[in-house]
């Protein structure tokens, strides 16, 4: 959908150092098949890349434990075991996750996978169960103090990250993602973020800090809300391919300096990320496996 989109190792670390330059504390990162750009879970291809980012930027790297509702829970987490790393995402429930619309809108395709991949969602569920979110929480967080960013991709999944702090299986300062729009999930509405915050500040209290996303056409707009509500805001070309109406964005960089205008226009300062370490109690990027 966009030529725009990093796909090789060269191309993600290039991006990824340049978003930390415009201002990203930390990078959630995904990786692709170099050959046609089908996401791939292989350890072997994020080494690729998380090396150079490591070197070149003192961002807080966050890798990928939902990679792909095609793949199963052990391949999903096989590159944030190997790679150890300060933060990963965390989907914190199951969820319709439906991306078939996206495959009507276009006639022509850049490889044979793309159009499959993308009517497959019609049909499957993206698995994310108890037992699902118990082990990564041991295999990944206990096992090599890895913090996590709790995606909610609606309001029952708040609930149950509270479960979990109510057993104490996770550990505090949370860090939740209130991710708005994708079908399936909660809609990209303001009211719905409102409700989202107003359904964390009931259960987990001063326990989480809280980021906005939101997906396609109500990324900035969203995230905007989000600041102007005491959160963080995440963007990117995952979770929207355009700059403004109609017009694509050339980069994950040039996405993270609008939003700093953005911000810097409500007078909202943009953490460092030895300021996210410390907000989010991170273990620090010598202690990773890169």
């Amino acid at each position: 959908m966009s030529d725009h989109l990093p796909v090789t190792p060269d191309e993600i670390a290039e991006q990824s150092i340049a978003a930390a330059e415009a201002g990203a504390a930390i990078l959630h990162l995904h990786a692709r098949d170099p050959k046609d750009g089908r996401p791939t879970p292989d350890p072997d291809v994020f080494m690729q890349f998380l090396p150079r980012i490591k070197q070149a930027t003192d961002a807080v790297v966050n890798i990928t434990t939902g990679g792909s509702q095609n793949m199963t829970l052990d391949q999903r987490i096989a590159a944030a075991k190997a790679a150890e790393p300060e933060m990963c995402s965390l989907n914190m429930g199951s969820i319709n996750f439906g991306l078939f619309p996206v495959a009507d809108k276009f006639d022509t395709w850049k490889h044979d996978w793309e159009r499959d991949y993308l009517e497959g969602s019609r049909g499957m569920i993206f698995q994310n169960t108890f037992a699902d979110i118990e082990r990564v929480l041991a295999e990944v967080g206990e096992a090599h103090d890895t913090r996590f960013e709790f995606e909610c991709y609606d309001v029952g999944h708040i609930h149950t990250l509270a479960h979990f702090l109510d057993r104490g299986l996770v550990r505090t300062p949370l860090f939740v993602q209130f991710v708005l729009g994708v079908l399936g999930g909660i809609g990209a509405d303001i009211e719905n973020l409102m409700h989202m915050k107003q359904t964390a500040d009931r259960l987990l209290g001063d326990a989480y800090t809280f980021s906005v996303l939101g997906a396609g056409r109500m990324q900035m707009r969203l995230a905007s809300m989000g600041a102007m509500l005491g959160g963080n805001v995440r963007v990117g070309l995952e979770d929207s391919l355009y700059i403004s109406r109609g017009k694509l964005a050339t980069s994950n960089a040039e996405q993270v300096t609008k939003i700093r205008r953005i911000l810097d226009e409500l007078s909202l300062e943009t953490a460092t990320p030895a300021e996210a370490r410390s907000m989010l109690g991170l273990k620090g990027g010598d202690r990773v496996a890169f």
